[in-house]
């Protein structure tokens, strides 16, 4: 999820935008052209207590520890989620190993302040046993919740109890070939339900299994429609983007002072441009509202110049986020990974069935069953091996090469995703009671 930052760029009486223009900005800011050269990740964690992970880290210990890692000198940002979480973003790197070494030397740094504090980082898609808060008070967390409560619990648990690794990647060029922007944008849709599965690091809420492998995906399901699905297929991209954008509701105004205004539901941002003035906050938008209002936008796929891949749990481990970001890069940035994994998926979109991600049912299949559903685990086993295959190409060492394909004989090949460790556990521990 975003952070808060931008709050402080506003305007008090902003140029409207027109319709024509509103459209134009989104095809030129979200889409940049150009070959795959650039890969980042943003991790998000859990901070629990180092003795008992079950115990909330009181707000003032985290706040204090966050205080802390603010002096560690760390080139990529570090940011934190309304419900505490960390998030690392790492900056742009040039090849998957800088992306890699740079990232884990920084977390390096982040667990060691925390140990010292009695706090670890952990990695789960959805924090395991404790239920929500929102420990920040921001104005745009405080319009979210008040948003999101509109619709039921769902926002709160998004907001306070999610992770994620969201892999980032170059969005590619407007020339055909695999490397194409519409190619590379139908490969993140289709593919996105296979790392959904493989990937499953969820099965838990307050200590008892939900019936899904990934409760995270789950609760993004069951968000605004019109936020968080992907939009529609079609051919282009940046037109699907910008029709997507400008009919998504607005969740906040922001203001100067004071709360920021959460409009009347069901208000897009497209009503808003041709609205009076009147709703909300007695004036129409600006460039800066537009470039915020994508900010609060959250599909399982988010152009931000680069494709942004939202739909991966976090993992648990100190490492374990290096697989899912291996594996994405060498399926989208290697040619010979990349054209097996079009046709690998490509077959996937007779069974999505109905409606975008991530409510059709290949995606609602993928988040309960993982890699037990035998179409998807057959995929992925393809689609690993590609990776594999990709890795020496890409430049990456023994040990990462080493990472990807134990996971791929742990979990893939036998049908599993780390989700199955989690329950194997819960089932031995119950039967010992």
């Amino acid at each position: 999820m975003p952070s808060a930052s931008g709050g402080g760029q506003r305007t008090r009486t902003p140029q409207p935008i027109t319709e024509d223009e509103a459209q134009a900005h989104i095809h030129g800011i979200c889409f940049k052209n150009g070959p795959p050269a650039r890969v980042g990740v943003e991790l998000e964690w859990f901070v629990h207590d180092l003795l008992d992970p079950g115990r909330r880290v009181e707000p003032e210990r985290l706040t204090a520890a966050v205080a802390a890692l603010r002096d560690l000198p760390l080139g990529s940002p570090l940011t934190q989620e309304p419900g505490g979480q960390l998030e690392l973003s790492s900056l742009p790197a040039g090849s998957l190993t800088e992306c890699v070494g740079t990232a884990s030397a920084e977390l390096a740094a982040v667990r060691g302040l925390l140990r010292e504090r009695g706090m670890r980082l952990a990695g789960y898609g959805l924090d395991p046993w404790l239920p929500p808060r929102r420990l920040l008070d921001h104005p745009r967390y405080r319009a979210m919740e008040t948003y999101f409560d509109r619709t039921g619990t769902a926002g709160r648990v998004m907001m306070g109890s999610s992770a994620s690794v969201q892999v980032c990647l170059d969005a590619g060029t407007d020339e055909p070939g695999p490397f194409s922007i519409a190619r590379r944008w139908l490969l993140a849709h289709l593919l996105g339900a296979v790392l959904v599965a493989a990937f499953a690091n969820s099965p838990l809420r307050e200590g008892r299994p939900t019936g899904w492998r990934s409760t995270r995906q789950a609760v993004w399901a069951d968000l605004d429609v019109a936020r968080t699905n992907a939009p529609a297929a079609g051919p282009d991209p940046r037109a699907a983007w910008a029709s997507y954008a400008l009919d998504a509701p607005v969740l906040c105004v922001r203001a100067e002072e004071g709360p920021w205004a959460v409009p009347p539901a069901g208000l897009t941002f497209r009503e808003w441009i041709r609205a009076d003035g009147s709703v909300p906050g007695r004036r129409r938008p600006g460039v800066a509202d537009l470039e915020y209002h994508l900010t609060t936008l959250f599909p399982p796929v988010r152009p931000h110049g680069h494709l942004e891949l939202r739909m991966i749990d976090a993992q648990s481990g100190e490492d374990g986020w290096i697989v899912p970001l291996a594996v994405t890069m060498a399926l989208f940035d290697d040619p010979a990974a990349s054209e097996v994994a079009y046709r690998a998926v490509k077959p996937l979109a007779d069974s999505a069935g109905p409606g975008p991600a991530p409510r059709n049912p290949l995606w609602r299949r993928a988040a309960r069953l993982g890699l037990t559903d035998p179409e998807l685990q057959a995929t992925a086993a393809t689609c690993f091996a590609a990776a594999l295959e990709a890795l020496p190409r890409l430049g990456a060492d023994a040990g990462l090469q080493a990472a990807v394909a134990d996971f791929t004989d742990r979990y893939v090949m036998r049908g599993r995703c780390p989700a199955d460790d989690t329950l194997d556990a819960y089932a031995r521990e119950e039967s010992h009671q």
